[in-house]
């Protein structure tokens, strides 16, 4: 026929975008389901959707019609550490390890969401290497609870490889009798950020900062039944399975896993 298959496809199952007008409407789209995504994330997800457009195009289009992405912007933070007397017990043992599979190592922290009538929390477990989260809980209490709550979740879905990192900061709840008892009964070898060095935790941060702007922040969270009815969703389905992820090849999580999974098959 004289036409790749490629361009049959695109000929043949999806009307060409021709007007700024079709562009916007298809980029708004995205932008309501992604409020973080900037102009290069909103170019792969319309490519992935079948619609042939470059960077510059999606950030003249941006600017034409005043379309914005939710940026986080850096304030001065600081963390406050529980004084123990045993000081720092286990080493970063990520310093020195470079992860090359998922189930090799595991990060982990607490955040807490400012709600009307108080504050609740969030333990969440990322997969370093896919930066898929594999477990959470929420809990009004911030203890060694939640922390278990959290990998008990993940340990359900999830079969660790033998020496698995479980990297945390030195947060007191992941230093309790309790919950070290339980990874090393797990498994895993423990690893915990310098004192005051959120920088050398930096996969589960990251997480954080894209759950409070994109949608904690952004939906305006206001009562625990707004975090309990739509925080499970955005990490599963959106999170997970759906968000571009640029240091993945602009792949979700889940779609970065599958893509090894095939390739290994």
């Amino acid at each position: 026929m004289g036409i790749s298959r490629s361009s049959f496809y695109h000929k043949t199952n999806k009307e060409k975008v021709t007007s700024d007008l079709e562009w916007k409407k298809l980029i708004v789209e995205i932008n309501g389901d992604f409020p973080g995504y900037g102009y290069r994330r909103i170019e792969r997800e319309l490519r992935s959707k079948g619609h042939l457009i470059n960077h510059k195009k999606v950030l003249r289009l941006m600017k034409k019609f005043g379309i914005e992405s939710c940026h986080v912007r850096k304030k001065n933070q600081f963390q406050v550490y529980q004084k123990l007397n045993d000081g720092r017990p286990f080493e970063n043992l990520l310093r020195d390890f470079e992860v090359t599979a998922t189930g090799q190592a595991w990060a982990t922290d607490i955040t807490f969401i400012r709600l009307e009538s108080g504050f609740v929390y969030l333990a969440a477990i990322i997969d370093i290497y896919s930066r898929v989260v594999v477990g959470w809980a929420i809990s009004k209490k911030m203890d060694y609870v939640l922390c278990i709550n959290a990998l008990d979740s993940a340990l359900s879905r999830r079969t660790i490889k033998e020496g698995c990192i479980h990297h945390s900061d030195q947060g007191a709840q992941y230093r309790s009798e309790e919950y070290v008892r339980y990874l090393k009964e797990s498994g895993f070898r423990i690893s915990m950020s310098d004192k005051g060095s959120p920088t050398q935790n930096a996969f589960i941060e990251s997480f954080f900062k894209t759950l409070k702007y994109e949608e904690i922040y952004f939906k305006g969270y206001k009562t625990f039944h707004d975090v309990m009815k739509k925080l499970p969703k955005f990490i599963e389905e959106v999170y997970n399975a759906k968000r571009l992820h640029s240091s993945l090849g602009y792949k979700s999580p889940l779609a970065y896993e599958k893509e090894l999974t095939d390739k290994a098959s």
